[in-house]
């Protein structure tokens, strides 16, 4: 199961790292993407990246503002924001296959984690 951590409510400019871990099931070899949802939008892709971290995407609101890494040894991904703004607030979501068709599609992945909330205050 993925489990995803590190939301909260911070001011606009602010920053949180998100945190995605696994039990009973390795990482290895999975890509990673990391989706959010608005209260009455649809569920987005924010970024994704796959095991060698060769192949990545993320969405164009991002604008440098989040990256993506992952620990292996920890079995941990990460998405660290910075320069947040309200319309970030989201609950954000980790993903996890091992060969989704579309780095940026939801439907493409077959694990995902329960949520973690992300508030920006203006």
């Amino acid at each position: 199961q993925l489990q995803a951590s590190g939301g909260g409510l911070v001011q606009t400019g602010g920053s949180l790292r998100l945190s995605c871990s696994a039990s009973g099931r390795t990482l290895n070899n999975y890509t990673m993407g990391w989706f959010r949802q608005a209260p009455g939008k649809d569920r987005e892709f924010v970024s994704a990246t796959n095991w060698y971290g060769v192949k990545t995407a993320s969405a164009g609101f991002v604008e440098g503002r989040f990256t993506n890494s992952r620990d292996n040894a920890k079995n941990t991904v990460y998405l660290q924001m910075n320069r947040l703004r309200p319309e970030d607030t989201a609950v954000y979501y980790c993903a996890a296959d091992r060969g989704p068709s579309s780095l940026n599609r939801a439907g493409d992945y077959a694990y995902w984690g329960q949520g973690t909330q992300v508030t920006v205050s203006s």
